[in-house]
């Protein structure tokens, strides 16, 4: 399944694709430098992947889950886990990061259908 890279308000089209992977959630991959999205396709590192393929820094990258049914972020990805920063946990604990990356997921996929 493709992966998209979302820099404006995804459309309904967009949605349904990333859906196509999981069905009932998307993975994500969220750059907090650029504002831009990554999601679809059936690993985090995926999304990570597009993202930097497009320029993105690995450093700004990082992993969360969009559930579109009830429009709530999740933060739990291997992509998190970077003993190098201190971070041990595929759980995003630190709540600036958390914000940030909840602030462009819902910029660019809150109330977008997916039917």
């Amino acid at each position: 399944m493709p992966v998209l890279v979302i820099s404006k308000k995804a459309d309904s089209s967009q949605m349904k694709e990333m859906m196509m992977s999981l069905g009932s959630y998307i993975k994500l991959a969220v750059d907090i430098e650029q504002g831009i999205l990554a999601g679809g396709g059936k690993l985090h590192a995926d999304c990570e992947g597009a993202l930097i393929e497009g320029g993105s820094k690995q450093e700004n990258v990082w992993g969360a889950d969009w559930y579109p049914f009830p429009q709530k972020v999740t933060f739990e990805s291997m992509i998190n886990i970077r003993p190098r920063l201190g971070k041990f946990s595929m759980e995003l604990e630190d709540p600036d990061l958390r914000r940030a990356i909840e602030k462009i997921a819902r910029n660019l996929l809150e109330g977008v259908s997916y039917e």
